[in-house]
């Protein structure tokens, strides 16, 4: 057994690292700057600095960003895609835009694939997954001649019947060897609809070498180095698994980056008894909002990126390009921020690293409101000069002081961060008053604030290691494995007992296969789910289910009926309870948990006041008296008025006038409008 459980975020600019220490019960962050050339040396030398050896682990997670940083760069693998004969072409024809239908602007998403690299393949399974015609194994072999780089099989209907794209498999590996890539869209997405099955398969094949190509890297350095436990991925469910699964199913890793923070902000809604939070996180580069809703982050089964679709377990979380190293820039006579990034290289004026476009960060620290000295935990000093400069050739192009320039990009793209909050609330009839907003990443804190006072949110939290949270999270999940079967029936048709079987078998395979993850028997469950629709359309919503017997309960079709009826209340507006539904898909989650660190009790204050200095921050375009505190000098108890700066290693938190702050028995501040201001 080893001392400590680590847990990695790769950021675009920095690498954050958590370690617990199982032995004295306490947690420590650090961060080192992100290296985009080979990310394991950022996540290396991020690990030695918190913990000597890696013999000394005991459990290690990471968050990956190399299948999405392909993705987004198109830098991934030349895939060759095998369709079914006559019907290859639903790929490029895709789906029309619903909802851009009077876009004049609007241009259909670029896919991964060009045509001519679409190959269709004789064979064909029918829609109850009978063989109509055999599978033309010829084909697939002259197929496996033009191969480049990866290859994603796609059939019709492989959902129901796996076999030709199994056989395929089979073929490709004996004409090219079992190195090459081969994405088969049943294991990717084992679900109904086409074109959003082949895309998944698509983006598996496109990213998935070099995903599998990073994960071997930083296993063997880490082997190397002492390491005696697997190594664990984030999913983009909010769940891990081990890096030899990872590799297997490259696709379930695609979001694990952003996905750290929103399990993070369940845990805290655990520990705090806030049921509704908003979660945002600012790094450098983007801006991720996440919804914690009755203390559970909001999942989905499928997501989209740049405009193509991918069918799988995802935690919902909606990002802009608005970060520490947004740039600002003018556009048509006005002021732009983002999504341009200066990212780590040359990052912000400010890092002295060759950048001279004015960022938010080149902003704050005009405003005053960031410590030059003790930035990033003290590993870097920021140029306060070369920020100034930055900043004041932009406030010349609209005749602004240098101040008000930094005011002006700090407000746009707070208003830009603000837009965001209420894409993934109020467009889905959530209100954000009734949330509290947790902010972390570590540009967050800074921020938090001033959008919390846009959308009336009354409290703010910042947890401890606010700049790390992400990193924290990924110490608090499950091992997780999930599983779809295609399901379609009426209410009227159902079988209940052969959904309550169906749904057993499926939660005997999944926790089956966490043994092979290393989860012990009695730290195995299964929760379930089924998809559902009113009869004649389109989309589903996901109902939970209380258990896999459920169905067999004389109420379930009411009970179901009615729980859908609320949810679609809920999503749309409008509900018609009474009206034929019909049953598409069941879903079951397999859950394994490997222990979570349990939450360190911050010490209670011995007296009211703590160390402090006064400095002047520019707050609305005024030079403003205002308490500058380490975040470590503040205990359980302590209470006082801003404007406040609280500065740590790992970020800063910014309280302009008119807001107190708090400090609870976690450690975390709280952050609410003073109403005797």
């Amino acid at each position: 057994m080893g001392r400590y459980r680590v847990a990695m975020d790769i950021g675009g600019t920095f690498t954050d690292v958590v370690t617990y220490d199982q032995d004295s019960g306490t947690f420590a962050a650090t961060k080192a700057s992100t290296t985009p050339g080979n990310l394991s040396e950022g996540v290396l030398a991020g690990l030695g600095a918190v913990v000597e050896e890696p013999s000394g682990i005991d459990f290690l997670v990471h968050g990956t960003t190399q299948g999405l940083n392909a993705f987004l760069e198109r830098r991934g693998v030349p895939v060759l895609l095998l369709g079914t004969a006559g019907v290859e072409d639903s790929y490029h024809i895709a789906r029309g835009p619903r909802t851009r239908l009077y876009d004049l602007h609007y241009r259909k998403p670029a896919p991964l694939v060009p045509r001519r690299d679409v190959v269709g393949i004789g064979g064909r399974i029918a829609a109850d997954g009978t063989e109509l015609v055999p599978l033309d194994e010829d084909a697939v072999r002259a197929a496996a001649k033009r191969v480049t780089g990866a290859v994603a099989i796609a059939f019709l209907f492989s959902y129901k019947n796996p076999a030709h794209e199994l056989r395929a498999r089979e073929i490709l590996h004996e004409e090219l060897g079992e190195d090459v890539t081969v994405s088969v869209s049943h294991e990717a997405a084992k679900e109904w609809r086409e074109y959003e099955r082949t895309s998944s398969a698509v983006v598996e094949a496109y990213t998935g070498p070099i995903v599998r190509r990073y994960l071997l890297d930083l296993e063997g350095r880490l082997e190397d180095r002492g390491l005696r436990v697997p190594l664990h991925v984030m999913q983009s469910s909010g769940g891990i698994l081990t890096a030899e699964s990872a590799r297997r199913r490259p696709l379930q890793t695609l979001l694990s980056g952003p996905v750290g923070g929103a399990i993070a902000c369940a845990e805290l809604s655990r520990q705090t008894g806030r049921p509704h939070l908003i979660g945002v996180d600012m790094g450098g580069t983007s801006f991720d909002v996440s919804l914690i809703v009755d203390g559970e982050p909001d999942v989905s089964a499928e997501a989209q990126l740049e405009g193509l679709p991918m069918l799988m377990s995802v935690v919902n979380i909606h990002t802009v390009g608005a970060g520490g190293g947004s740039v600002a820039w003018a556009e048509a006579g006005g002021l732009r921020v983002g999504p341009r990034s200066a990212g780590a290289r040359p990052g912000p004026a400010c890092y002295d690293r060759g950048g001279t476009e004015p960022t938010v960060t080149d902003a704050n620290l005009v405003l005053g409101r960031i410590d030059p000295e003790g930035f990033a935990g003290g590993q870097m000093t920021l140029d306060t000069d070369a920020a100034s400069k930055a900043v004041d050739g932009l406030a010349e192009v609209f005749g602004m002081t240098t101040t008000a320039m930094a005011e002006g990009i700090c407000d746009v793209a707070n208003s830009k961060m603000a837009q965001a909050i209420r894409t993934i609330t109020v467009s889905r009839g959530i209100e954000p008053r009734e949330s509290a907003l947790v902010a972390f990443g570590g540009a967050g804190p800074m921020h938090a604030v001033f959008l919390a006072r846009e959308l009336g949110i009354a409290e703010t939290v910042v947890p401890r290691f606010p700049g790390a949270f992400s990193a924290w999270g990924m110490l608090q999940t499950r091992i997780r494995q999930d599983w779809t079967e295609p399901y379609f029936f009426l209410d009227q048709d159902l079988s209940k007992s052969d959904m309550s079987e169906k749904l057993t078998q499926m939660e005997n395979d999944g926790l089956a296969t966490l043994g092979s993850e290393g989860v012990e028997s009695e730290r195995r469950s299964a929760t379930h789910a089924v998809d559902i629709r009113y009869a004649a359309q389109e989309y589903t919503l996901t109902v939970p289910l209380t258990s896999a017997d459920e169905p067999n309960d004389d109420d379930f079709l009411p009970n179901v009926a009615q729980r859908f009826a609320d949810l679609h209340k809920s999503r749309y507006g409008h509900a018609n309870l009474g009206a034929p539904i019909e049953f598409v898909a069941l879903r079951t989650a397999a859950f394994g948990d490997l222990g979570r660190t349990e939450p360190q009790k911050w010490p209670a204050a011995t007296t009211a006041e703590f160390p402090h200095d006064i400095r002047p921050v520019i707050f609305d375009g005024d030079k403003t008296d205002t308490v500058v505190v380490r975040r470590d000098d503040l205990f359980v108890g302590h209470t006082f008025a801003g404007p406040a700066v609280i500065v740590e290693d790992t970020a800063t938190t910014v309280v302009p006038p008119g807001y107190g702050v708090s400090v609870d028995d976690i450690g975390s501040l709280v952050i609410r409008k003073d109403e005797n201001a």
